[in-house]
């Protein structure tokens, strides 16, 4: 046996595990004791970032899954769904949220309601009137950033008999814990803030330890398990989220500043700005002083416009995702929410117009003269 602690946690690939006595091997199939049998049922370096997140997330435990979506499709099982039974959930979510509560999990049976979690009287009136087993929201809508009253949203679900789970990788453990708000479960596409480096995919959820062990045996049954390199990387990025997302967030102030005074965006949404609606929520929910790395803004100019402003950026990414250490720029329309119905997208306020960024680490004002340059493009294309 080894006698020294790595500085790095390994990364143990085995899919099988042997044990001197098969008693103790028994007993780890029977979940008598702890330990490690076969890859799906568990792996050291998988283990080691579930319990790093647990920890972030003041939450007993935690389970990590392949994507976000199968984590938040995890949930989705976990929360003991039965066909007839109902969901209210948060109108603006990701597209992928969103499609899959308003297509597969209503073909199965589920009665899916959704609401603008913004209009708190009116959330609370649906989930009294449907009584659902699950409510689930966004703790900064994508890409609308839409802010969920989370505590509020908890009283009402736990009022009517249901659980709350919160999608929080818009602000990650670092902005806010969701669990210490009252909700049951806490998802995260680790893909993006946790990982933070724009190189691996993977989710994971934080709850109570008898709910994560529930999780666990289905997850034992559907197979999506986070790979243990991808684990790895997740902790790398964990190892400097604090000192990232300060920035990310700084920066994004600098940026939504600038956007609104500029006078070729329609609109800016972004929580940080005093005129913002929901400005005195995110001051009490988030940690004071930050309001998130996320930035939407609207062009007047709409699909063609925002194709020619993309094209132009040259620091910027435009890429389809979120939450590097890179600024990144996406349609919405084009990706994120195209499996949305047009006239649902343009009820959720999600227009031809509109851009979403993840503002990264680079220097603020290197960010907005790349973002200068590309809006005058877009004008004289």
């Amino acid at each position: 046996r080894p006698d020294f602690t790595p500085v790095s946690t390994p990364v143990q690939r085995s899919v099988g595990y042997l044990y001197e006595s098969m008693d103790d091997l028994d007993a780890i199939f029977a979940n008598a004791r702890p330990g490690y049998v076969y890859a799906r049922y568990g792996n050291p370096t998988v283990s080691a970032l579930e319990e790093a997140v647990a920890v972030l997330e003041g939450g007993e435990a935690a389970i990590a899954t392949a994507s976000g979506m199968a984590a938040v499709h995890l949930v989705l099982l976990g929360a003991g769904l039965r066909p007839g039974e109902a969901i209210v959930a948060a109108r603006d979510l990701y597209g992928a949220s969103y499609a899959l509560l308003a297509g597969p999990m209503r073909e199965l049976g589920a009665r899916v309601t959704f609401v603008d979690v913004t209009d708190l009287d009116s959330t609370r009136a649906a989930i009294e009137a449907h009584r659902p087993r699950l409510v689930f929201v966004e703790t900064l809508s994508n890409p609308l950033l839409k802010l969920a009253d989370i505590p509020a949203l908890a009283e009402a679900a736990h009022g009517a008999g249901a659980l709350l789970a919160v999608d929080s990788t818009f602000t990650s453990p670092y902005l806010l814990q969701p669990l210490a708000c009252g909700a049951d479960y806490v998802v995260h596409s680790a893909t993006k803030y946790l990982g933070g480096h724009g190189d691996v995919l993977g989710g994971v959820i934080i709850s109570s330890g008898e709910r994560v062990r529930q999780l666990r045996e289905l997850l034992k049954l559907t197979g999506a398990n986070l790979a243990p390199d991808a684990a790895w990387l997740v902790l790398r990025g964990l190892k400097t989220l604090p000192l990232r997302m300060r920035q990310q967030c700084e920066n994004a102030m600098q940026v939504a500043r600038w956007l609104a005074a500029h006078p070729d965006v329609v609109r800016v949404h972004y929580p940080g700005l005093p005129q913002q609606p929901q400005h005195e929520l995110a001051s009490r929910l988030l940690r004071p002083g930050l309001y998130g790395a996320m930035v939407s803004f609207e062009l007047p100019g709409g699909i063609r416009q925002v194709r020619r402003f993309m094209e132009a950026l040259r620091l910027c990414l435009p890429a389809t995702t979120l939450g590097d250490v890179y600024t990144l720029v996406l349609h919405p329309v084009m990706s994120s929410h195209r499996s949305v119905p047009p006239e649902e997208r343009e009820r959720m306020g999600i227009r031809d117009g509109l851009v979403r960024m993840s503002v990264g680490i680079e220097d603020a004002a290197d960010i907005i003269a790349d973002l200068e340059q590309a809006l005058a493009a877009s004008r004289s294309s």
